[in-house]
């Protein structure tokens, strides 16, 4: 059973950028420094009007290197993982790729140096009032000749995210569940809490606060802070809370205080931890 307690406060949530960087390999020489600024860019969005600004991409250094700008779609996975792909159909309905251009779409960036790329985000006058979400990709790609050789190199993907809103929806939010599961780490089962938030509004929230694990006698065991991650509109979001601590068999409570919006949410939960079972799910590996 959850018991739920809502207590309402005036303060407004801060948003994070969210950065997306895949190292496949380092060079033996050559580094590959490259910077993005700004890496998230919120605005309120009128349906019919554009918006132009330009973000900055910085190359701090010893090679030059070569980039291709891409407009993608992205989505936050079970593992609390941004995903970022060229088109997501389950986010169409909130999607702003589409509205969105950039100037140029390739270019070089000379060592210790930066270049400002376009962007414009044309809304469509069709636009409800929602929240929309879509990003432009920075994807380094091989200078002429770099193929032909045996050299690895340093591939690396940044991400500027874009979050127009149009009008004035409310973020309607809730602590969906709190559950405990048992999974394969590296020197055997862990326990690790997981709490599940529900956005039924048409705008993200990212949710803060905390979840603690009380033993039968009420001492706190464990206290995690929720990572404020975003939860998109109309879904559900796992967030993922590895425990340091080896729970014992026996029973357990989990409580979450967590602020949505302008409002803090308490839940709590009674919860079993059973002896350590052989083939526990393993943690998945970081993206």
């Amino acid at each position: 059973m959850y018991n739920h307690h809502h207590l309402h406060r005036k303060r407004a949530i801060g948003t994070l950028a969210v950065v997306a960087i895949l190292a496949l390999a380092r060079p033996a020489a050559a580094q590959v420094d490259l910077g993005l600024s700004p890496m998230k860019i919120e605005f309120p969005g009128v349906a019919g009007k554009s918006y132009s600004g330009s973000v900055s991409l910085a190359n701090s250094g010893t090679v030059k290197s070569r980039v291709r700008v891409e407009l993608v779609d992205f989505y936050v996975d079970e593992n609390t993982t941004p995903q970022f792909v060229a088109n997501v159909p389950a986010e169409a309905e909130y999607s702003c790729r589409s509205w969105l251009s950039a100037n140029p779409m390739e270019l070089e960036v000379e060592p210790k140096s930066q270049i400002p790329v376009r962007y414009t985000v044309r809304v469509p006058a069709s636009a409800t009032e929602r929240g929309y979400h879509c990003a432009l990709g920075f994807r380094t790609i091989p200078q002429a000749g770099e193929l032909s050789g045996t050299a690895m190199r340093t591939a690396v993907r940044l991400i500027t995210v874009f979050y127009p809103t149009v009008g004035k929806p409310s973020i309607k939010g809730v602590i969906k569940e709190l559950k405990l599961e048992q999974v394969a780490g590296v020197s055997g089962p862990v326990w690790r809490a997981v709490v599940i938030m529900e956005n039924s509004g048409l705008i993200l929230y990212r949710p803060v606060g905390e979840l603690e694990v009380v033993d039968a006698t009420g001492k706190v065991v464990e206290a995690q802070k929720l990572s404020s991650f975003p939860v998109l509109p109309m879904r559900l979001q796992r967030f993922l809370l590895p425990l340091k601590s080896s729970l014992t068999p026996g029973s357990y409570t989990l409580k979450a205080r967590i602020e949505v919006g302008s409002e803090i949410q308490e839940a709590s939960v009674a919860v079993s931890a059973a002896a350590p079972i052989a083939d526990a799910q393993p943690i998945p590996a970081p993206d």
